[in-house]
C-alpha cells in the first residue's frame, strides 16, 4: 500500500467519523426535542429586521460560534457534520486532504450577528475543522449589527420571539427613548401585550404627550418600578431559565387573583409571600429539570 492509498483510506475514515457523529446529533435531537439544524442566515436577517452590514476583516473566529449558512443550513448538522451522504463526500474528502497534508485552505467568509456567525463561503472546511478540533478558524467578517443577544444554544421557537421584540422596537422605538430598557421574554405574545399595554395607557393620558414621550412615561412609571419589586425580592433564583420580565407578564396574568389570595398590591408587591412561592413551586421543579436537560445535551455533543 502507497502513500496515496493511505491518505485515501484516511480520508474516508475521517469522512465517515463525520457522518457517525451526525446520525448522533439526530438521534439526540429526537430523544430530546431540541432543534440541533444549523441555522438559516436569511431567516435571522429576516425575523430580527437587519439592514446594515460592516466589514470587519480577516480574523479568527471561535468555530464554536459557527452556527448558522447562508445556503447550506440543511446540509449540515449544528456543529457541521455532514447529513448527506453522497452529495457531500467528495467535496468533504478534497478539503480534509487539504488539511491532513498540511496544505491547509483559504480563509472562510462569514456573517455575524452579535455572538453567532453564519458561513457565506466555506461550509465544508468549517465541518474538517469542526472534526479535526481545532478552536479556532480564519474567515473574512461581516457584521449585521443587531440590539439583540444571540448565543450558541438559540433555537427556532426563540427566534419567532426576537422576531416579535423586533416589532416592538419598531413600533416603540423603547431602545432609543430608555437605552437601558433590555425586556427579555422566553415566551410569544408576551411583547405583543406591551403594545396593547401602551395603547391603554397611552388613552389615560389623552393626546398632550408624543408616542415617544408615552412610552418612556409608561416605562418609568409602571414596568420598572414593578421590576424594581421583582428584582430586590430574590424571586428570580427559582426560575434559572425565565426572565424577571417573564414573571412580571405572568403576574399581570394573574393579577387579580393574586391581589386577593396573596394580597399582591399595583406595582407588584406581595405581601403574603409564602402563598406567593406555593402558587409558583411546580413551575419551579419543571424549570430546574429543564436546565438540566439542557446540560446534559452540551455534555453529550461535546460542547
Amino acid at each position: 500500500m502507497d502513500a496515496k492509498d493511505i491518505i485515501y483510506l484516511k480520508s474516508e475514515a475521517g469522512f465517515e467519523s463525520a457522518r457517525r457523529k451526525a446520525v448522533w446529533h439526530d438521534i439526540v435531537a429526537l430523544l430530546t426535542g431540541h432543534n440541533l439544524q444549523l441555522l438559516s442566515f436569511d431567516e435571522v436577517v429576516q425575523k430580527l429586521h437587519l439592514h446594515n452590514t460592516v466589514y470587519l476583516g480577516l480574523r479568527d473566529v471561535p468555530l464554536k460560534q459557527i452556527v448558522g449558512s447562508w445556503g447550506r443550513y440543511t446540509d449540515f448538522t449544528r456543529t457541521f457534520f455532514p447529513k448527506d451522504i453522497n452529495r457531500e463526500k467528495e467535496r468533504w474528502r478534497k478539503i480534509y486532504l487539504l488539511a491532513l497534508t498540511g496544505q491547509g485552505f483559504p480563509p472562510i467568509y462569514l456573517y455575524k450577528i452579535d455572538q453567532l456567525y453564519f458561513v457565506d463561503d466555506g461550509n465544508h472546511r468549517v465541518s474538517v475543522a469542526r472534526l479535526m478540533g481545532w478552536e479556532t478558524i480564519q474567515a473574512h467578517v461581516t457584521e449585521l449589527p443587531t440590539v439583540f443577544k444571540l448565543t450558541t444554544d438559540i433555537q427556532p421557537d426563540q427566534l419567532l420571539i426576537k422576531e416579535e421584540c423586533a416589532f416592538f422596537l419598531d413600533q416603540t422605538r423603547l431602545h432609543e427613548v430608555r437605552p437601558t430598557a433590555d425586556i427579555v421574554f422566553t415566551e410569544l405574545g408576551r411583547y405583543r401585550r406591551l403594545l396593547k399595554q401602551i395603547a391603554a395607557y397611552q388613552l389615560d393620558k389623552g393626546k398632550e404627550m408624543s408616542y415617544s414621550e408615552i412610552v418612556g412615561d409608561w416605562y418609568d412609571k409602571f414596568y420598572e418600578p414593578s421590576m424594581g419589586q421583582i428584582k430586590t425580592n430574590g424571586i428570580m433564583k427559582l426560575f434559572p431559565r425565565r426572565t424577571a420580565d417573564d414573571l412580571l407578564a405572568w403576574i399581570g396574568d394573574h393579577r387579580k387573583q393574586l391581589s386577593l389570595d396573596c394580597q399582591m398590591d399595583g406595582v407588584g408587591y406581595v405581601k403574603d409571600m409564602p402563598k406567593f412561592l406555593a402558587r409558583l413551586e411546580q413551575l419551579s421543579i419543571w424549570e430546574v429539570a429543564k436546565v438540566d436537560v439542557g446540560e446534559k445535551i452540551k455534555e453529550w455533543l461535546g460542547q
